[in-house]
C-alpha cells in the first residue's frame, strides 16, 4: 500500500493555510469546492513529494475536539536546529528539541492553529545518517 494523505479537519481555512505554508513550507496542490454540501478540501503537499495533508473545512463549523486518540503528523529537516529557531522566532507554538529515552535530541512539536501537533524530525538521525 502506499500512503496518501491525512486529513485534518480545521475551523479556520485561511489561517490553516497560512501556517501549514509559512511555518511547514507545505504548497497547495489542488482544491475542492462543494458549497452545496458546505465544505471544501485542499490538499497541500512539500515539494518533490506525493504524500498530501488534507484541510478539511466545513463550512460555519467550530472548533473540533481533538480528543486523546490523535498523535501527530511527522515531517522531516535536514537541519533540525535551525527549523526550530525560526519557527520559535516567528512565534509559533513549539516544544523544546527533544530525543527518546537514552537517545540523543531529534524531533520537536509544534502546534497549528486548531491545536494539531506537527512533529518535526532530524531526518539525518531518524534516516540513521547522523
Amino acid at each position: 500500500m502506499k500512503p496518501l494523505h491525512t486529513c485534518v479537519r480545521v475551523k479556520d481555512l485561511e489561517a490553516s493555510l497560512i501556517f501549514y505554508k509559512e511555518a511547514l513550507s507545505l504548497k497547495e496542490d489542488r482544491r475542492l469546492d462543494f458549497p452545496d454540501q458546505e465544505f471544501t478540501i485542499v490538499y497541500l503537499r512539500a515539494e518533490g513529494y506525493d504524500y498530501e495533508v488534507e484541510l478539511t473545512y466545513n463550512y460555519g463549523h467550530g472548533a473540533y475536539e481533538l480528543g486523546d486518540g490523535y498523535g501527530h503528523i511527522a515531517l522531516g529537516v535536514e537541519d533540525l536546529e535551525a527549523s526550530h529557531k525560526a519557527h520559535k522566532e516567528a512565534g509559533y507554538p513549539v516544544t523544546d528539541i527533544k530525543g527518546l529515552p537514552n537517545q540523543k535530541p531529534m524531533f520537536y512539536f509544534i502546534t497549528d492553529p486548531d491545536g494539531y501537533k506537527i512533529e518535526i524530525i532530524s531526518l539525518p538521525v531518524f534516516e540513521g545518517h547522523d
